[in-house]
């Protein structure tokens, strides 16, 4: 069983997405977010610490602060921006279907992109608070700099924000 770090209430608050929106549409990126985004920022130690915790129902103090200020907020906008691609888009048993709307154009390929490039912008201001409060604050989270070579290091350089030309 996996933990999430973030609740459908989270998404449908913090982003664009519809209150209507089914959450099984959406849960499949918040895993991919969590695998792929977050493990990397926190680490396995770390990560799995938090998944056992969350699980448990013995989430609490220190690691309680870690999760609402800071894990759910990059979450929520890496949960964004892996849906955002496949937003339009059903894959069913009999192909896959673009929805429209009555009085409604689809964006083009370049306007996506903004709109991936604003939420990466802001998942990484999210990562770079976050970063920045463990640098401050890693002995409060000792599974942070903890781990041996089957587990995924945190990434603590996360100031790459892409090409400038």
């Amino acid at each position: 069983m996996k933990a999430l770090f973030i609740s459908r209430e989270d998404l449908i608050k913090n982003t664009p997405i519809s209150g209507d929106m089914d959450f099984d549409k959406l849960i499949q990126f918040v895993n991919i977010a969590q695998d792929v985004h977050i493990q990397g920022i926190l680490g396995s130690k770390l990560y799995d610490k938090l998944q056992s915790d969350i699980l448990a129902g013995t989430l609490s103090g220190n690691y309680l602060t870690l999760v609402t200020e800071y894990i759910k907020p990059m979450t929520i906008q890496y949960s964004f921006l892996e849906y955002l691609p496949f937003s339009s888009y059903t894959i069913s048993n009999r192909g896959v279907f673009k929805h429209t709307a009555e009085n409604s154009t689809n964006i083009d390929t370049h306007e996506l992109s903004d709109m991936k490039g604003s939420c990466r912008a802001t998942a990484l201001h999210y990562t770079k608070r976050f970063t920045d409060y463990m640098n401050f604050n890693s002995t409060l989270f000792p599974e942070y700099l903890t781990g041996n070579n089957d587990d995924m290091r945190p990434d603590r350089d996360n100031t790459f924000y892409g090409w400038n030309i």
